[in-house]
């Protein structure tokens, strides 16, 4: 399996170094949105037609339920605060559904392959954490311009990279941990865990560390190889904990903002001591591997009694790291309050991006998740639209800090899809669990299998172990797959742990690794069923008018789907392209930016470079209708009504520019705060100097007026009182409404007069 092997390894490298974090330029996002949606179309498509016929098809739930989802974010366009996001977020979930999509078939197709999928992983891991630490050792070459401590390569996102490194432990652990495969690549697992180690640690990744400390628990407690895994991982620990205490000590390295030069020369040196860990590190996991290969298995006592030891170490961390909290000056029950009110104060400061972050416990995800609330009720049912939280947080905000996503997954889902979404997700968890349950059974337990209540009637129903013949051994209970499939489960934990604390579901190279090994297990199906065969069909008769059209519809949907994620980016080329011709050619740039517009209809940006193309050809009329269009599109959008009302403001329109400001100030209120709060913030200090701007236009033209005619009513009464001292003469006229009131009030009284009178007044 090398071939596969690699070519796995490959394929989630090259989404990495491509795509990169997601974030912009969005033309690479795009264009690996697009190759992973055609690609995974053609690999079901080919894999509905030459997989043999008689094999049952699991995991389709899980499939037609993130389907689902991605179909509620595109449908939300109709909602959103931002439509255009909502569209774009749209084409990033149906790439994810066919990495997904093309996982279930492919553990359809080849369950064999199971081990160039978890080799893969773990390759791809190491490939990429490697590069991330020769930032810091060649900064000159590969980062001269970083002023950060933490590692951030190659997604430009430091928790994103502490991600990575987090799931390849897992991978690691099986690496080193398997009875099976090649003792000398089983070797490699050390100076491997070794370097995700200190990548995670120089991630300073608070939230990688807390998934991963779940995820190997978890694995401990579903995989029989305890005592394999925990060599494995407290000999990379303490290779790697020797590296990262010289790391932190040196002001060069952990320290924000330092010379190239000191950099230069740190990074020299702990290339060095990294080169010293991995040769230690090797040569420790060799000489377990041949020591243990060459000894006979551990008897149950002795395996027992080493887990006591185990387990007695780790009680006793537990103990002391209690007893320092009882010690301090808060006590323990005060340290345990004092850190929940840090974790949850929406005031906390930022940590700051050097090694002390790790042991701080305040953050401001406190601040998004209460904003994720807030757009929660305001919309309930559907929420604010896909991606949207971005710009309906603005309404909420209460400080200056930038953020696109809410930092987890489900506030996040809550406020941009509402209940609707929510239930979508937990169904989608409920069906995922039962179907990678069929395959892993990681309480080695399993529920009585339908044929089994038929033939045996309701009385046989229950959770059974997985293995009623314990003479055969844990060995054959625990096969080498079962192992690589908890693992498997233990990696997709680790990255669901961290998605519920941070925005890592858009890191394409993130997501698609757990995406593929959740797709991996939810359609393995029992482990039973003996591997197929791929073949190809002896002639068209063979593949049958029922798979050639489900084949068929999947590459047309496939397809589509393309052609709907390549349009945001037409767009946008085709509006570069427009504020490119401006200078010469007028009529090619009204042609371009109409095709920007044209190609993705719910773009704001689109119609703002439509309209600063009319204005340059003199069509002031057709500019601001444009703007105007923009503002009914997306009337939360308070970018829309700031274009409006600095364009009204430049064309002699205070009174009108200032109501349109009085909206992006209501939409943002942030940009109305003291200058000292905003000064760092280019559009919030462009909002506040325009508002001011309509403000003062607006008080001067109001001083130059001679004569102003008034129309009575009882909301202008105090205009009439206070007007301006300028102001010679007023003319007060009535409304419409007014002289129809007072009609009808002359009328009411003819008739009380009437009815007034006595019977002979009448006569």
């Amino acid at each position: 399996m090398w071939l596969l092997t690699l070519l796995t390894a490959a394929i989630f490298c090259f989404i990495t170094f491509y795509a990169g974090g997601g974030l912009p330029p969005v033309q690479q996002t795009t264009t690996m949105e697009i190759i992973l949606t055609l690609g995974c179309g053609a690999i079901v498509a080919a894999a509905v037609i030459l997989t043999p016929r008689g094999r049952r098809v699991y995991g389709m739930w899980p499939v037609g339920l993130l389907l689902a989802f991605a179909a509620l974010s595109a449908l939300s366009v109709v909602w959103s605060v931002q439509p255009d996001a909502s569209w774009q977020n749209a084409g990033l979930m149906f790439a994810y559904s066919a990495v997904f999509g093309a996982a279930v078939v492919l553990a359809r197709a080849a369950p064999a392959r199971w081990p160039a999928v978890i080799g893969g992983v773990t390759l791809a891991a190491v490939v990429l954490c490697g590069y991330a630490l020769l930032t810091k050792v060649f900064p000159s070459w590969l980062d001269a311009h970083d002023i950060y401590a933490r590692l951030q390569a190659p997604y430009g996102y430091w928790n994103a990279t502490g991600l990575t490194a987090a799931m390849g432990v897992i991978g690691c652990l099986w690496l080193g941990a398997r009875r099976a495969g090649h003792a000398l690549l089983s070797a490699l697992a050390y100076p491997a865990i070794g370097l995700l180690l200190v990548t995670l640690m120089l991630a300073y990744s608070r939230g990688a560390l807390v998934a991963l400390a779940l995820g190997s628990a978890l694995w401990f407690c579903v995989v029989p190889l305890r005592l394999r895994g925990a060599c494995v991982l407290l000999v990379g620990a303490i290779g790697a904990g020797l590296v990262v205490a010289w790391d932190f000590s040196q002001h060069a390295l952990s320290a924000e903002s330092v010379a190239l030069h000191a950099r230069v020369v740190a990074g020299r040196q702990l290339g060095a001591l990294l080169i010293a860990m991995l040769v230690l590190l090797t040569l420790a996991g060799v000489a377990i591997g041949f020591s243990t290969s060459r000894r006979r298995r551990l008897s149950r006592a002795a395996r027992t009694n080493a887990g006591a030891v185990l387990l007695c170490a780790l009680a006793l961390l537990v103990v002391a790291f209690a007893g320092a909290l009882a010690v301090s000056h808060r006590g323990l029950t005060g340290s345990i309050s004092h850190g929940f009110h840090s974790l949850t104060n929406t005031h906390a400061a930022v940590p700051a991006n050097t090694p002390g972050r790790l042991t701080a416990i305040g953050s401001v995800r406190a601040v998004y998740w209460n904003e994720a609330l807030k757009v929660f009720q305001a919309h309930p049912a559907l929420g604010a639209g896909a991606r949207s939280y971005g710009t309906a947080r603005l309404r909420y905000r209460t400080e200056d800090l930038e953020a696109n996503d809410a930092h987890g997954f489900i506030v996040q889902t809550l406020a941009d899809l509402g209940l609707v979404g929510l239930a979508i997700v937990l169904a989608l968890l409920a069906t995922w669990l039962a179907a990678a349950g069929r395959a892993t059974h990681p309480f080695n337990r399993r529920w009585t299998r339908w044929r089994e209540l038929k033939r045996n009637g309701w009385q046989g129903i229950g959770w059974r172990p997985v293995e009623d013949r314990p003479e055969l051994g844990e060995e054959r209970t625990y096969t080498p797959e079962r192992i690589g499939m908890l693992s498997m489960l233990c990696l997709v934990v680790v990255f669901g742990v961290h998605s519920t604390v941070d925005w890592t579901w858009f890191v394409p190279g993130d997501a698609c690794v757990a995406l593929l090994c959740a797709g991996w297990l939810a359609g393995r199906g029992p482990l039973q069923d003996q591997p197929g065969t791929l073949r190809l069909p002896a002639s068209p008769r063979d593949v049958g008018p029922l798979r050639a059209g489900i084949a068929a519809a999947v590459v047309i949907a496939a397809l589509l789907a393309a052609w709907a994620q390549w349009q945001p980016q037409r767009s946008a080329d085709a509006s570069q392209e427009a504020l490119a011709l401006s200078a010469s050619d007028s009529g090619a740039a009204r042609a371009a930016a109409q095709d920007a517009v044209d190609y993705d209809p719910l773009s704001a940006e689109a119609l703002f470079t439509l309209s600063t193309i009319q204005q340059h050809a003199g069509q002031s009329a057709l500019a601001r209708a444009t703007l105007v269009r923009a503002v009914h599109l997306q009337p939360s959008n308070p970018q829309t009504w700031k274009a409006l009302g600095e364009y009204d403001l430049r064309n002699g329109s205070p009174t009108a520019a200032l109501g349109e400001l009085r909206a992006t100030v209501y939409l943002n209120p942030e940009a109305v705060a003291p200058l000292a709060s905003i000064q760092y913030d280019p559009e919030l200090l462009a909002i506040q100097n325009a508002y001011i701007q309509a403000l003062r236009e607006t008080m001067r033209s109001s001083a130059n007026v001679k004569h102003v005619t008034v129309v009575r009513s009882p909301r202008n009464v105090k205009a009439i009182v206070r007007s301006p001292a300028g102001v010679k003469s007023v003319t007060v006229v009535r409304s419409p409404a007014a002289l129809a009131a007072r009609r009808a009030a002359r009328r009411r009284a003819a008739l009380r007069r009437l009815e007034s009178r006595s019977p002979r007044a009448a006569r």
